[in-house]
């Protein structure tokens, strides 16, 4: 009876391990699954002007906390780094984001990214790409490739030489272009798509401001 107890605390245990803090681990489906809540597209911050910025981010921290929470798709309260090591649980080997207006691409294992989203015959999985449109056009976005490249590492004090993982400082978690490599991951895309691609949301798809949803980032089999 003690060893089946015993059996019994330790499944319980690995278990519990698998969710914690908003972040959930499915190893079968090799998926990180995480909390998350559909952000405002305009900020009531006076900087801000009342402007709606096209989309850069897929998610981040809200403000005030989030650097790049005016461009963001959603919002999370974990820490990155708490996702990076999700991802390596999977057996997910990170790469290298990329920073500005250069060649070089960023590199990492390729995930692909959804949403769970409610639907009228239940939550249903959608590819962040349908998430996203041109609205200029009228297109989802192109199919990119999505890269777990880990953050660049960061000096929080310029003045101590004591480095901290970027994205922890910035709060972002996935970039569409590369406008930061404080992140986890990044698309293929370069800054030259920046100037042409200009997304919003897909409202037809995207459930209303606030709506809690799940980010799932799935390892590519």
């Amino acid at each position: 009876m003690c060893r089946i107890l015993c059996l019994l605390l330790l499944a319980s245990s690995a278990l519990a391990d698998e969710k914690a803090g908003g972040v959930t681990i499915d190893k079968e489906k090799k998926a990180v699954i995480i909390d998350c809540k559909v952000a405002p597209r305009k900020l009531a911050d006076p900087k801000f002007k009342g402007e709606v910025f096209p989309v850069e981010v897929i998610a981040c921290w809200a403000y005030p906390k989030g650097q790049k929470a005016h461009e963001t798709v959603v919002t999370f309260e974990v820490k990155p780094s708490e996702v990076h090591k999700a991802l390596e649980s999977l057996g997910l080997k990170p790469g290298k984001p990329v920073f500005g207006d250069t060649k070089e691409q960023s590199t990492g294992a390729e995930v692909r990214i959804f949403l769970e989203v409610p639907g009228e015959a239940g939550p249903r999985k959608v590819p962040i790409e349908q998430i996203l449109i041109d609205t200029r056009f009228n297109k989802p976005m192109p199919k990119v490739k999505w890269r777990f490249t880990g953050s660049a590492m960061k000096k929080p004090d310029p003045e101590k030489d004591v480095t901290a993982y970027g994205a922890d400082l910035t709060g972002t978690l996935i970039a569409i272009f590369p406008v930061t490599d404080d992140t986890v991951l990044q698309t293929d895309l370069t800054m030259k798509a920046e100037k042409f691609l200009k997304m919003e949301t897909n409202t037809k798809l995207l459930p209303k401001e606030g709506t809690p949803i799940k980010l799932i980032i799935e390892a590519v089999k």
